[in-house]
């Protein structure tokens, strides 16, 4: 297995920690949490440098790196809305925006093509970690804060953006659908 990919399952083992250290609610627990999430998401942004920089892209990383963001994010996400910080309906928004891309990819493999990510969900994936990072250092609930409520706006639009470009760029898959 190589690099990159052993960064991807590396920001899935991760996850476990975030949301353990998210729990007590403690000023400790929740910087220790904001460095795990900050170090995983980290490890989005070189799993994709090194896999590209050392041509070693692979269709289990173009599978497991996207799995591994998801996961981080709304793992991150649904422990926000237990601390009383995020809005339930943004991540539902956010989840079923996730749903329907990984459905699309699901469809695509059964026509032999991988869905890399691409740049709008690149960008997606940025904006949702940098919103979720504001969000566990400054504890302030979204609709509290205009910082907050900007970001949450802008991660809502980017997520729904990037959901309808895949669509657009890969919805070809769904003609032949029985």
């Amino acid at each position: 297995m190589n690099l990159p990919n052993k960064l991807s399952l590396m920001r899935v083992a991760l996850i476990p920690v975030m949301v353990a250290l998210m729990y007590p609610q403690t000023p400790m627990c929740n910087v220790l949490a904001t460095i795990v999430f900050a170090v995983a998401a980290l490890t989005d942004f070189l799993d994709g440098y090194i896999a590209r920089k050392q041509h070693i892209v692979t269709d289990f990383g173009k599978f497991v790196d996207p799995v591994a963001d998801k996961l981080l994010v709304l793992s991150a996400l649904i422990m926000l809305i237990q601390h009383g910080v995020m809005l339930a309906w943004v991540t539902v928004v956010i989840l079923a925006r996730e749903l329907c891309v990984d459905g699309l990819r699901m469809i695509a493999v059964t026509h032999g093509k991988v869905i890399a990510a691409g740049k709008l969900g690149k960008v997606k994936t940025v904006s949702q970690i940098v919103l979720i990072l504001w969000l566990m250092i400054s504890r302030e609930p979204v609709m509290r804060s205009w910082v907050s409520g900007i970001l949450t706006l802008w991660v809502l639009v980017i997520t729904l953006w990037s959901g309808i470009d895949y669509f657009v760029k890969n919805g070809a898959c769904l003609k032949d659908i029985k």
